[in-house]
């Protein structure tokens, strides 16, 4: 029987399953009227934050926070999701230096950025999901929009794989700035992996396994 907690439940999200699947279990669990602070993808990992009861109102508060991510950058194949479950639509084999790299992080990839989100989005263009007109085979054209990269801050790099965290406004997709930054350094590149860690002052390592049934039933939503 389903609680009627209210509040917010921290999650981590684990790879391989969808966000909304995760909130289908908070939905069964604590609250049957549960929203969600922001999705991540199937391929994603991280921290989802679920909105029960009174807390779905304050949907647009947690919008416009900033977001952590820990990200695995794959140099050399691009694809149309621009994650690891699209399609390779091409391939590249020169290898940048680091040097290159930082260089073009520097330049480009910090402050304001002008970005052209994935064509697989949730973003509506003329009232349908970008990410349907895309598996429909429809070519359309996505809106840029401006967003702030506060940090991209490099972990590791040994071709082809590049780890940072990093730092982003509301409205920014990591998946592009993976793949924007291999461009920028002339190759091919798109997100291997993606662990989302921090949402405005809430973190990853406070979070709930949504798959623990009994860890959720007696999980103890915070106030916002």
């Amino acid at each position: 029987m389903t609680e009627s907690k209210s509040g917010i439940v921290l999650l981590n999200k684990p790879a391989g399953i969808t966000s909304f699947s995760v909130l289908n279990r908070v939905k069964k669990v604590i609250n049957k009227k549960t929203g969600h602070a922001g999705t991540l993808d199937k391929f994603a990992s991280g921290l989802l934050i679920a909105l029960c009861g009174s807390a779905t109102k304050k949907f647009d508060a947690f919008q416009e926070c900033d977001k952590e991510y820990k990200a695995l950058i794959e140099f050399g194949k691009s694809t149309d999701t621009q994650d690891p479950e699209g399609e390779t639509t091409a391939i590249s084999d020169r290898i940048p230096t680091l040097d290159e790299i930082k260089a073009a992080v520097s330049s480009k990839f910090t402050g304001s950025v002008i970005q052209t989100p994935p064509k697989y989005s949730a973003i509506h263009i003329n009232g349908k999901r970008a990410y349907q007109m895309a598996r429909s085979g429809k070519d359309f054209e996505m809106p840029e929009r401006k967003i702030t990269i506060y940090d991209f801050s490099i972990i590791s790099y040994s071709y082809p794989y590049l780890a940072a965290i990093i730092t982003v406004s509301k409205g920014c997709y990591i998946r592009a700035i993976s793949y924007d930054l291999a461009q920028a350094l002339g190759i091919e590149g798109h997100t291997k992996e993606l662990m989302r860690t921090r949402i405005g002052k809430y973190k990853l390592e406070d979070a709930a396994d949504p798959l623990d049934e009994a860890a959720l039933s007696s999980y103890v939503p915070l106030d916002v």
